[in-house]
């Protein structure tokens, strides 16, 4: 298995409200969209917003379980400021903060917010990495 990720897909109970929150954020669906599922290009991922319980039945899994599901998206910030105004963003467009942006032990900066299907999003800043021009994260090291 070559090691790349493609798409990243979120179970939600509501499309219609999902979509509307990460458009609120200023993502742009891209045209493939339809009723049934929502796809937004993240530099070399495709994200994706399914509804839950078909992605359960597609998976062949129970569509609810309990308490955190051992998963975080991460959303990396050019610079330190940008982690309090990313919060801010998600915050007013509909999440719920989790973690108020505060310094890291590993030298960053970093917060958590949940969306309104309670997936979680650790927006940092980190000085060891930097950003590129497509928004892909890299070490500075690599």
């Amino acid at each position: 298995m070559e090691q790349r990720i493609s798409f990243i897909t979120l179970g939600v109970a509501d499309l219609a409200r999902a979509q509307g929150f990460y458009e609120t954020l200023g993502w742009k669906p891209l045209p493939q969209s339809n009723p049934s599922v929502c796809f937004f290009q993240c530099g070399g991922i495709v994200f994706a917003l399914f509804g839950r319980d078909a992605l359960a039945e597609d998976a062949k899994l129970a569509p609810y379980g309990e308490g955190f599901s051992g998963v975080a998206l991460a959303h990396n910030v050019r610079e330190k400021e940008e982690v309090d105004q990313v919060l801010a963003e998600a915050e007013a467009a509909g999440g719920r903060i989790m973690k108020r942006g505060e310094e890291a032990f590993w030298g960053g900066y970093t917060g958590y917010f949940a969306d309104p299907d309670n997936h979680i999003w650790e927006v940092a800043w980190n000085p060891g990495g930097i950003i590129g021009e497509d928004g892909s994260f890299h070490f500075v090291n690599e």
